[in-house]
C-alpha cells in the first residue's frame, strides 16, 4: 500500500470536497433531467432489426443509475426527487413493463430484457407477468448455456439475483475476469478498465449491495484503483474516469489509506474542470468538442444534425456515469469528509490538489 500522497497535494477543509463532488452531481442531473426526451423509446423498439443501443440501453442506464442514486441519497434531498422522477419517466416508457413482456415473446432468450428490468425492480417498479415468463425461459438449459463473455454473463446473474432468481455460478465466472484474476496493475487498458468497472458493479448490484466483492479483489483494488484513476483522468477518458471513481468509491473504507481517499478526492477537482456548464460530460478529450451540447436541450436525434443526435451520444452516458459516481461518493464519506469507518479513525483529512474547483469548459 502507498503511504505517501501525490505531488502538489495540499489538506483542504472536507466541505469542500464534498461540496465540488455535490455540484457535479448535481448539474449533471440537471442536464439528464432537462434531456430526458432523447432516452424515450421509439418506435423500432420493439422491431426486430431495432438498434438496442439507441434505445433500450440507454433508457436501461437511466434507471440502472437512477436506482441506485434513489437509495444512496436521503430522501430530505431535493436530487432524490429529481432521481425518483426521472426513474418514474423511465418507467412510463416501457408501458410500467408491460413491453418487457412484448419482446419476451419475440426474442425469449436475448438477456437485454432482464437486464433492463432488473433495474426497474431493485427500486421496487415490478410487473409479475414478466418476471413469470422470465423465471420460465432462465429454468431452461438453453438459457443457462447461453455462450457470453464472463463479465457479461455476470451482469446476467446479477439482472436474476435482482428478481429473486438465484444461482452459485458468481465465484466460478469471477475467477475468468481480468479483475478476478487479479491482473498485474501495468496490464490496464481501456477494454480492461470497462471489464473491472461491470465485474465491481454486477458484484455490488451497482452499489445497491449484492454479494460483494472477495477479500482479495477488494484489497487489490485498494491498492491499485487510484493508479487507475489517474491513468483515466490523465488520458481525458472521463466516461472511464467515472466508472473507476464509482468502483474506487465502493472499495471497503478499512482497507484504504488516506493516500487512496485524497486522490479519489482530487479526481473530482479534475472532473469538475471539464464538467460542462450546461451540467453535460464529454466521454473523452477530443471527441469533437463542438458535437457535446452546451445548451439545456438538444435537438431530435432522429435525422439531426452532428450537433444534435451525436452531441446526445457522445456524453449523455458520461454524464450519467458522473452523476452516479458522485452519488456513491458522497455516501461514502460522512458530513466531515471522512470515510465512514475509515480504518477505525475519524481523524484523517481528505486532501485535494491544488487545482482550482470552480468553473467549467462550457
Amino acid at each position: 500500500m502507498r503511504q505517501n500522497a501525490a505531488p502538489g497535494v495540499q489538506e483542504t477543509a472536507p466541505a469542500d470536497v464534498r461540496h465540488t463532488v455535490r455540484a457535479v452531481q448535481g448539474a449533471a442531473l440537471g442536464w439528464l433531467s432537462r434531456n430526458r426526451a432523447h432516452f424515450a423509446l421509439g418506435d423500432d423498439a420493439l422491431a426486430r432489426d431495432g438498434r438496442v443501443d439507441g434505445s433500450w440501453k440507454p433508457l436501461g442506464e437511466l434507471a440502472q443509475v437512477c436506482a441506485t442514486l434513489s437509495v444512496r441519497t436521503p430522501p430530505s434531498d431535493p436530487l432524490h426527487a429529481c432521481v425518483r422522477d426521472l426513474l418514474a419517466f423511465a418507467w412510463r416508457q416501457t408501458g410500467e413493463g408491460a413491453l418487457f413482456c412484448e419482446v419476451q415473446r419475440a426474442e425469449p432468450f436475448a438477456t437485454y430484457p432482464l437486464e433492463v428490468y432488473a433495474a426497474f425492480a431493485s427500486a421496487g417498479l415490478r410487473h409479475p407477468g414478466y418476471e413469470r415468463a422470465a423465471a420460465t425461459v432462465a429454468a431452461t438449459r438453453g438459457w443457462r448455456l447461453t455462450e457470453q463473455l464472463p463479465t457479461r454473463r455476470l451482469g446476467v446473474l446479477c439482472a436474476e439475483r435482482q428478481i429473486g432468481l438465484r444461482r452459485d455460478d458468481e465465484p466460478a465466472l469471477l475467477a475468468r475476469t481480468w479483475l478476478g484474476g487479479l491482473p498485474e496493475p501495468w496490464t490496464f487498458e481501456r477494454a480492461s478498465g470497462y471489464a473491472l468497472t461491470h465485474v465491481v458493479f454486477h458484484l455490488t448490484d451497482w452499489g445497491r449491495g449484492g454479494p460483494d466483492l472477495p477479500t482479495a479483489v477488494a484489497e487489490h483494488l485498494a491498492h491499485w484503483a487510484p493508479a487507475w484513476l489517474v491513468t483515466c483522468l490523465e488520458g481525458g477518458l472521463w466516461d472511464l474516469a467515472c466508472e473507476v471513481a464509482a468502483v474506487a468509491a465502493g472499495v471497503p473504507a478499512a482497507g484504504t489509506d488516506a493516500t487512496f481517499e485524497a486522490e479519489l478526492a482530487g479526481a473530482w477537482v479534475r472532473i469538475a474542470g471539464v464538467q460542462y456548464a450546461s451540467g453535460a460530460l464529454p466521454e473523452e478529450d477530443g471527441r469533437v468538442a463542438a458535437e457535446v451540447p452546451h445548451e439545456e436541450t438538444v435537438p431530435p436525434r432522429d435525422g439531426a444534425s452532428a450537433g444534435g443526435a451525436s452531441g446526445f451520444r457522445l456524453c449523455y452516458h458520461s454524464t450519467l456515469m458522473a452523476a452516479f459516481a458522485a452519488g456513491l461518493t458522497l455516501a461514502r464519506w460522512d458530513d466531515a469528509g471522512v470515510p465512514r469507518a475509515y480504518g477505525g479513525r475519524r481523524d484523517a483529512p481528505v486532501k485535494t490538489p491544488t487545482t482550482p474547483t470552480t468553473g467549467g469548459t462550457g
